[in-house]
């Protein structure tokens, strides 16, 4: 079938189309013949429209452009191309676009383009584009945490270009150290920031920073300063080179360090002789060292049998013990006397009573002291059998009192004393005492009216 004649500018158009679906029509619109380019199209079921209207093939909204497409009969002052959408067998939508020309014998041709790859390359946009707002989005947000780290971070702290070796920033602490009323800190040569004779020394810390890729240290006295600083570099790399971040940091005197070391050494014989249990933990209660002593108390050989592990699970009451030490250690309280109980690594229990302090150097930790209550019971025999007996003030009421008067008022004596020392250990937290002694917190309060221990204020709440 032969093409008819097309004025240049329309056919400079058809050079650059790829068609995924061809139809050959009478002027009426009635398909005769259809071709496509594409097995893609394939489920559209094309060929079943042969013998069809164009019209009856595509949706609804789509029959209008066909009719304009129609009656333009491929003219090309009125060419363009139409979005249409055709219905296929499944019962979804395929996307074209049409264009009509005029073919001999008053025959028309449909060109149609599959729109769905442009569609995947729209959603593929958008996805990238909201993926960069959520990258852009995640920078900034670590922008913000570096800025608020950097700002008030207590040490003085540089970023120094590797090239240039001049100051790019510098947070609060060293514009305090390094203020200079003549000069910016930032853009100046880094090496201006110490006094002469340490210049050389920051120089080769840089070089060596920069040629092994770890942190270099070194000792500088910065300029109008008397006592030298330790001075500590990094390399890391950002769009614009290689860079260096710089702390500043005091330095201990030598004399005072040694000191230090013979008291430290003294200590730590000290605590791994002591003739109670010692544990030193963190913050957590995850055990740090552990002397002799306290690995006779757990039953263990050795000290890896313990460190590492939380001391929650030595203590045979758990997470109430531990709930109870650990409230008082972080509001810097010292324990005394707390009684409790240990489970031993071969399972067995063993009454004890713990005394803990809070330190603070050179990290919060928790330094425990565990006593044998076993052992001091049994030290103190021989002294309680002499002493008189405790409730020897009992009997002489026996004949004066019945025995059930007598024994109430014991018992409520002895819950008295127990409430008022959990309270104590607990410092006066009802919901952690109530759980220590194995009382709801409603029981407890109860037993607290009857004793009067509560305020009138309290008595008077439901």
């Amino acid at each position: 079938m032969k093409l008819p004649s097309l004025d240049p500018s329309t056919f400079s158009q058809l050079l650059g189309v790829v068609s995924d679906v061809t139809l050959v029509m009478d002027p009426q619109g009635v398909i005769e013949d259809v071709s496509t380019g594409r097995d893609t199209l394939a489920a559209l079921g094309c060929q079943s429209w042969i013998g069809r209207r164009w019209i009856d093939t595509v949706t609804s909204e789509s029959r209008v452009k066909i009719q304009e497409m129609l009656q333009s009969q491929g003219a090309p002052d009125v060419m363009r191309w139409r979005h249409v959408n055709h219905l296929s067998p499944m019962g979804n939508e395929v996307a074209l676009q049409y264009v009509v020309l005029p073919l001999g014998g008053g025959k028309l041709l449909a060109m149609g383009r599959d729109l769905e790859s442009l569609a995947e390359l729209q959603r593929r946009l958008v996805e990238t584009q909201q993926s960069m707002e959520r990258d852009y989005l995640r920078l900034r947000h670590i922008e913000a945490r570096y800025r608020v780290l950097f700002d008030t971070s207590s040490e003085a702290v540089l970023v120094v270009d590797a090239s240039s070796q001049r100051v790019l920033e510098a947070n609060v602490g060293a514009q305090a150290l390094l203020k200079d009323a003549g000069k910016r800190l930032v853009g100046r040569d880094v090496r201006e920031c110490f006094e002469g004779d340490s210049q050389g020394e920051v120089q080769s810390l840089l070089r060596m920073a920069l040629a092994t890729g770890r942190i270099e240290m070194c000792a500088a006295r910065i300029a109008g300063l008397p006592t030298a600083w330790t001075v500590s570099a990094t390399v890391f790399r950002q769009e614009g080179g290689a860079q260096f971040l710089v702390r500043l940091v005091t330095r201990d005197t030598t004399p005072v360090a040694h000191q230090d070391a013979g008291s430290s050494a003294a200590l730590s014989e000290a605590m791994e002789r002591f003739p109670d249990g010692w544990l030193l933990t963190d913050t957590n209660g995850m055990i740090k060292s552990v002397n002799e002593e306290g690995m006779a108390l757990l039953g263990l050989t050795a000290s890896s049998q313990v460190v590492g592990q939380s001391l929650e699970r030595w203590l045979l009451r758990g997470a109430v013990d531990w709930g109870v030490l650990n409230t008082s250690l972080r509001q810097q309280l010292p324990v005394r006397n707390f009684a409790t109980e240990v489970r031993t690594l071969s399972g067995m229990t063993l009454p004890v009573e713990v005394s803990a302090v809070c330190l603070a150097r050179p990290e919060p930790m928790f330094a425990f002291f565990v006593r044998d209550m076993d052992r001091r019971l049994q030290g103190g025999a021989s002294v309680s059998q002499s002493q008189a007996n405790p409730f020897a003030e009992l009997s002489q009421l026996v004949g004066r009192r019945p025995i059930k008067d007598i024994v109430g008022e014991t018992v409520d004596t002895i819950e008295r004393i127990c409430i008022e020392a959990a309270l104590e250990l607990t410092h006066n937290n009802r919901a952690s005492a109530a759980e220590m002694l194995g009382l709801s917190r409603q029981s407890l309060y109860v037993k607290l009216r009857r004793f009067g221990m509560v305020s009138e204020v309290e008595n008077d709440l439901p």
